[in-house]
């Protein structure tokens, strides 16, 4: 089992699926944070998130009930509830019940996916999911890339990881030789941990010479709490990334994983979206080849860490700590 040492239940932002996923007037069943939960779009569009049972005598909302405007009806008594989880209607009552109230999530649809916010005890978000696009300094938009759903995403339901060790792999400049079977060194010109929101840039060099002096590339990313890391690849191949790990229960996690391949200017036509849907695959292969690690990793605490090893790990795992909650005293 390979469980770690850290709450399965971290404050932040956490992906529980693509947004094309929901659908109009869908009700789509989750488990996250060991909560059965359902998530469903209004007729306006709106996404709303919250735990699956009616408040009135348990039915789960994700089993026959469905939406009616800006609503989901509950299908065991008609039960009408709005996207903050309030009963608005008894049909059988001249008033609502509004005593009770079903728990509902703070929610964000951002690049193609569906985001809550999570919290032990309830409190609010203190920070943002971050855009793939217009989160660097280039402030691009989705329509200089391909889309990443459904052909350029994967998706990898109750691995037994958490979701530090997917943060920690953006310090881990070793790892590149050994999991991913390339020649190069990664050099860190960013790590910065100061903030919920933490920054890690690093350039790239190859250890044949020869092809690095033809070559100028690197990678940028930002990590919003455990749960989402966006990237952004220059040089070599223009892409962008977004890795979330989501919870599931106290042993298991589920991954995605998307990536964006460039569009150049004026290319549309459908041989270039199935070429950068070749190279997508091959950036998803690479990160497959890390989740094979992570699936049957042991957290190691503390870790033996070489020398050069010690500072990012240790800026890292200080940074993490802030999202998990408060020890409950014995």
């Amino acid at each position: 089992m390979a469980k770690p040492p850290l709450s399965m239940k971290p404050t932040g932002w956490f992906q529980v699926a693509w947004a094309a996923e929901v659908g109009v007037g869908a009700v789509h069943r989750l488990k996250y944070f060991g909560r059965e939960m359902i998530a469903w779009r209004s007729a306006d569009g709106q996404v709303a998130v919250m735990d699956a049972y009616c408040e009135h005598l348990g039915a789960h909302l994700g089993f026959g009930g469905h939406v009616e405007g800006d609503r989901i009806v509950c299908p065991f008594h008609g039960w009408e509830w709005n996207r903050e989880g309030r009963n608005v209607r008894v049909p059988y009552e001249t008033h609502p019940n509004k005593g009770r109230r079903i728990r509902g999530y703070p929610v964000v649809e951002r690049n193609e996916s569906i985001w809550i916010w999570h919290d032990v005890d309830g409190r609010p978000p203190h920070f943002e999911v971050p855009d793939v696009f217009t989160g660097f300094d280039d402030e691009m938009s989705a329509a200089d890339y391909y889309p990443a759903y459904p052909a350029s995403t994967i998706y990898r339901p109750q691995l037994e990881l958490h979701p530090q060790y997917i943060m920690e792999n953006g310090v881990d400049f070793a790892h590149f030789k050994y999991v991913h079977k390339v020649p190069i060194t990664p050099t860190f010109t960013r790590q910065d941990f100061d903030n919920p929101v933490s920054y890690v840039d690093f350039t790239i060099a190859f250890d044949d010479s020869a092809a690095a002096a033809d070559i100028n590339s690197g990678v940028q990313a930002i990590n919003a709490g455990l749960g989402v890391a966006v990237t952004k690849s220059w040089g070599m191949i223009d892409n962008r990334t977004l890795s979330a790990v989501t919870p599931v229960d106290e042993e298991t996690s589920d991954v995605r994983f998307s990536v964006w391949i460039g569009r150049p200017p004026g290319e549309d036509h459908p041989r270039a979206a199935a070429r950068a849907q070749q190279v997508a695959r091959a950036v998803i292969e690479q990160f497959e080849a890390d989740i094979h690690i992570w699936a049957h990793q042991r957290y190691s605490d503390p870790p033996g860490l070489s020398q050069k090893e010690f500072q990012g790990f240790k800026a890292l795992r200080h940074w993490a700590a802030q999202f998990y909650p408060a020890p409950t005293p014995q």
